[in-house]
């Protein structure tokens, strides 16, 4: 299996696919890890190059040994894209992964060509909300949390016809480490990206899922409207996290807005 040590945290990494056409780094959510994107990337062209990883404390990555940033996180994704030889590339980030997206765009906008913002704003919930999950989690671990999350992750539809992957699902988020879960809290309590989004000047597809409870709709399209030119697209009957409960939409979104970009 293939890890890098990026700014010191040892990290999990995976690439497919090749081609002239711009890769595309893809951003995962919180409580969770690579596998998200699956859906989409098997649909994908196998023309072109991606690659998906795991954020330090998720999935096979390194826990961090001192609090982080949503900056920290974009360096280790411009430090991944670095290992992998990608000068030029797209970010496709969802929840978390599309603050990340923006952080990185703001760091260094002579290598974004691109951003798909999935289920995402410059700023997510309050302060108040965010202590009191990480302090939840800290007293009682992620079990506590785990059925709230899943209603702000998957629309009732999948939460009612689709039980045995929303249990996989929710295994998925017991199995993220206390520690990653509640520093990337934190990460994401402390941000505000207003600005960098107003400053985004590359082609931007936003994305929201019509029954999403964490980032509703309109404050994702909040976000399309802060990003000059950005395409916005809602996707109905699908909760926070698209690309598990609607893949083939999302890829085909996804496909179209890469179709517009041009090669390397």
């Amino acid at each position: 299996m293939p890890f890098a040590r990026i700014n010191e945290i040892t990290t999990w990494y995976q690439e497919s696919g090749s081609g002239p056409a711009l890769p595309v780094v893809f951003a995962n959510s919180l409580g969770t890890d690579h596998r998200i994107w699956a859906g989409v990337t098997n649909r994908l062209s196998a023309t072109r190059r991606f690659v998906v990883y795991d954020k330090r404390g998720h999935g096979m990555s390194d826990l961090s040994p001192q609090p982080y940033a949503i900056s920290d996180l974009a360096a280790d994704l411009l430090a991944l894209a670095d290992h992998c030889g990608i000068e030029r590339f797209v970010i496709c980030g969802v929840s978390v992964g599309g603050m990340v997206a923006l952080a990185s765009a703001a760091a260094q906008p002579e290598r974004i060509a691109g951003l798909v913002l999935c289920d995402t704003a410059p700023r997510i919930g309050t302060p108040d909300m965010w202590n009191i999950r990480i302090s939840q989690v800290r007293n009682d671990g992620l079990s506590g949390i785990a059925d709230s999350v899943m209603e702000r992750w998957f629309s009732p539809g999948f939460r009612a016809t689709r039980q045995d992957e929303l249990a996989g699902w929710r295994n998925l988020l017991l199995r993220t480490p206390a520690q990653g879960y509640t520093e990337t809290c934190a990460a994401i309590r402390d941000a505000d990206l207003s600005a960098q989004a107003q400053a985004i000047a590359v082609p931007t597809l936003v994305v929201a899922g019509a029954d999403d409870l964490s980032t509703p709709p309109d404050l994702v399209r909040a976000l399309a409207d802060q990003v000059s030119g950005a395409q916005f697209a809602l996707i109905e009957g699908v909760g926070h996290i698209p690309s598990i409960e609607q893949p083939d939409i999302l890829a085909d979104l996804l496909g179209e807005f890469l179709e517009t970009m041009p090669h390397e």
